[in-house]
């Protein structure tokens, strides 16, 4: 592992850095990140699991994780390209601003929740809740996806390339999102849209940005009614 001083100004000739987990730490990894130059270059071997690997990158750094990772990887992620060769537990890219996240295999629950910005692609499937209050994040799915994902989704754009669990887009805001599959039941507020010429060449870009070649009219798009955007008496059972 290189060493860096912590005291001294980043540096544009920063070399590439190899981290072992398993004889480096965590926090030695996101201390180097945290301090990188903008063209900073990392791999990290040997994951195992571990928890908050690559959170609060703030510069145009890259990041490969050859392994699987657990809660939390490349949250708060601002700028950075994340590149897990593996599974992703609970909360990956949370909270993202901008950047690529990558996730080569499945991911857990909340992928991508409260994200405002960047782009989260899941290769494999994602679990329950993807997507949730996302505020402008863009997340594509090469699988599936679990019950909840987009819940109070308020911006943004989600798309699905397998199919989507029970109450899809429950309490929706602005948030659009694709599903090429089947949606096992819709949340409250949350309806079918007629796909026009410009979703479809919108959802064109966010496949190709992904590596997919799905043809986007094999896509329905899902959005909110607006329905629940102020409080009426007979939505009541709604709330």
């Amino acid at each position: 592992m290189t060493t860096i001083n912590l005291a001294e100004p980043k540096s544009s000739t920063l070399p590439s850095q190899s981290f072992d987990l398993d004889t480096d730490t965590v926090r030695d990894l996101n201390l180097a990140l945290h301090h990188s130059a903008d063209t900073g270059r990392f791999t990290v071997e040997n994951p195992g699991g571990r928890h908050s690997i690559g959170v609060g990158i703030n510069s145009s750094l890259e990041l490969d994780v050859h392994g699987h990772v657990g809660y939390y990887a490349a949250g708060m992620n601002q700028g950075g390209t994340v590149t897990i060769h593996g599974n992703a537990g609970v909360g990956v890219a949370e909270n993202m601003m901008s950047g690529t996240v990558r996730v080569r295999g499945d991911a857990s629950q909340s992928a991508g929740a409260t994200a405002h910005g960047g782009l989260l692609v899941i290769e494999g499937s994602a679990s329950a809740r993807c997507g949730i209050s996302m505020k402008g994040v863009d997340i594509v799915v090469g699988g599936n996806i679990g019950h909840m994902s987009g819940f109070m989704a308020q911006a943004g754009r989600m798309v699905v390339c397998g199919d989507a669990g029970e109450a899809l887009g429950d309490s929706i805001y602005e948030t659009r999102i694709y599903v090429r599959g089947s949606v096992a039941s819709l949340g409250a507020d949350c309806v079918a849209k007629e796909m026009r010429a410009e979703h479809l060449t919108e959802l064109a870009g966010l496949l190709a940005a992904a590596g997919l070649e799905h043809n986007p009219a094999d896509f329905t798009r899902y959005g909110s009614a607006r329905g629940l955007y102020h409080f009426k008496v007979d939505n009541s059972s709604a709330y």
